[in-house]
């Protein structure tokens, strides 16, 4: 008789533990956001340190020059001198467009794209990223482009 109680009790507690439940999602208007890992999207300063300053800033810096395509890549001033700006080799084309890296002349130059202007990036460096390099930009890009 014990036993049958206990799982009387327990069919009952596990009945008003789904009947709460249901209630609450009924009388939500909107479904629950879906909970989201922390974001894995690689940062600028990742970028920098990785593929910017070992590949890009032998052209693409003022220290004791003036920046190849007037494109300074060197840390603390690459953000501003990409991200919404117009190209300089290209009329019409911005060299990052936040979230949309298809639409960015940088992710065209370094994927050799029909109709850029002048020769595939990097020139001078090793022949081209890596295709896991340039993933790397791009994810940059669709995930906002943002100067971390």
């Amino acid at each position: 008789m014990k036993l049958r109680l206990s799982t009387a009790r327990l069919g009952s507690a596990l009945g008003a533990l789904l009947f709460a439940v249901s209630a609450g999602a009924c009388g939500s208007s909107s479904p629950a956001a879906p909970s989201t890992p922390a974001s894995t999207a690689p940062t600028l300063t990742q970028i920098q340190a990785q593929i910017f300053d070992p590949g890009c800033t032998s052209c693409h810096t003022d220290v004791g020059r003036n920046p190849s395509g007037g494109l300074n890549l060197k840390s603390g001033t690459a953000f501003a001198n990409l991200v919404g700006v117009a190209s300089s080799g290209q009329a019409g084309s911005v060299r990052v467009i936040a979230g949309n890296p298809n639409g960015s002349y940088l992710i065209q130059k370094l994927e050799g794209a029909a109709g850029i202007a002048g020769a595939r990036m990097p020139r001078n460096g090793p022949p081209f990223l890596t295709d896991a390099q340039v993933k790397f930009i791009r994810d940059w890009i669709t995930a906002g482009s943002l100067n971390n």
